[in-house]
């Protein structure tokens, strides 16, 4: 059984959410998969159209995972500083969850302290004024690698890139976990196989964990 938390936090983008819609899917094909939502005290988070959504868990009392998926928006400049949710992706690093992230995601990852010594993605495209996150990551985390990726699998860490790429890495994930089959017939189902192919020919996976992975019981 692979076992997913998705942690939310206020002012994240509801298309973030299409990670739990991948899931979703995903649960149409294999029954060896379950997930919940994680945020900080449980209960409504904001989202950053307004959208209010109900968490399942708060940071104390959130079951164990086998992967912790950090989803990212405009809220990430708070909860980079918020060493409750800092604190809680370190505790379930060191539980031996995998612990993954979506677009600005990964620059909560960095303020944990994860991604020291990692090669790692994130959000490149940007509008306005907008500082690009790949940029920002690399400033604030000097001592990681950052590149343009679809997804960088690191073992217990996996980046993912922007926005949409959450589906890309939330199917990845469901690879590592479940096998190709899961993978690609989820793809299938939610007519994104062509998608994530188009997306690969565009920006690599990168994969520098080899061993297998092993399923909380």
């Amino acid at each position: 059984m692979m076992r997913v938390a998705i942690v939310l936090y206020n002012h994240i983008e509801p298309i973030e959410l299409a990670v739990i819609g991948t899931l979703s899917m995903a649960k149409r094909v294999t029954d060896e998969l379950s997930y919940f939502t994680v945020s900080e005290k449980g209960g409504l988070v904001e989202l950053q159209n307004g959208l209010r959504v109900e968490t399942d868990y708060s940071f104390a009392n959130a079951p164990a995972a086998d992967v912790v998926i950090i989803t990212g928006g405009p809220g990430w400049r708070v909860q980079v500083k918020n060493e409750l949710i800092l604190d809680f992706i370190r505790r379930r690093f060191n539980n031996s969850e995998t612990i993954a992230s979506v677009c600005t995601g990964a620059l909560i990852l960095g303020a944990a302290g994860l991604l020291a010594g990692k090669v790692a993605t994130t959000k490149v495209p940007v509008t306005g004024p907008e500082e690009c996150p790949l940029n920002t990551l690399a400033r604030d985390c000097p001592d990681t690698e950052v590149v343009e990726a679809v997804v960088v699998d690191e073992g217990e860490i996996v980046t993912g890139g922007g926005v949409t790429l959450g589906i890309d890495l939330t199917l990845y994930l469901l690879e590592k976990f479940l096998g190709e089959e899961v993978c690609y017939e989820t793809a299938r189902i939610m007519e994104y196989d062509a998608a994530m192919d188009v997306n690969q020919s565009r920006r690599p996976i990168l994969r520098f964990d080899t061993s297998s992975t092993s399923l909380t019981t």
